[in-house]
């Protein structure tokens, strides 16, 4: 059984942040051990590389389920990430809406619909997902340092020349 990072309880409304390696999954808790999330077919614990294929799906379950069968041997922890920048809905608001939406198939996209813009939308009435926007950051990130040493090289050929000498006779 996986522990909490912190030693804390988790009270209703709390978001639930659980690692799955290569991804966060999450989930928002709604008391007495249960926590309520959007769950692609793929998202199971222990399911590794087979979780990847959530980014295919276009579709996702909303389940009610104890806290231990979502975390499984993964290591989870309490993360109400956006409470700095937005203020709680109310609890009973935020458990009865996510009880509400209990076995409803809902759109799911990895970018724009997945499980943490789903805890967040209940936590907050606002969805967003830091792990998308992060993971979209360090690509631009990318794509931007791959372009500036391109565009060096490419200004490096032009001052140096390409390399061959030019002889007088």
């Amino acid at each position: 059984m996986a522990s909490a990072q912190y030693e804390k309880k988790p009270q209703p409304g709390d978001m639930i942040e659980i690692s799955r390696g290569s991804y966060e999954h999450w989930a928002i808790y709604v008391g007495d051990g249960f926590v309520v999330h959007l769950a692609p077919e793929s998202e199971v614990p222990g399911a590794g590389i087979n979780s990847l294929m959530s980014i295919v799906s276009d579709r996702a379950i909303v389940k009610k389920e104890e806290l231990w069968k979502v975390v499984g041997d993964s290591r989870w922890q309490i993360k109400n990430l956006l409470d700095d920048k937005y203020q709680p809905r109310p609890v009973y608001l935020i458990v009865r809406n996510a009880l509400e939406l209990v076995g409803k198939v809902l759109p799911y996209c990895l970018f724009r619909e997945n499980c943490e813009h789903f805890a967040t939308q209940l936590r907050y009435g606002k969805p967003e997902s830091r792990q998308v926007r992060q993971a979209v950051e360090a690509t631009m990130l990318t794509g931007l340092m791959t372009l500036g040493v391109l565009g060096f090289a490419a200004l490096a050929t032009k001052l140096l020349g390409n390399g061959k000498e030019k002889h007088k006779e």
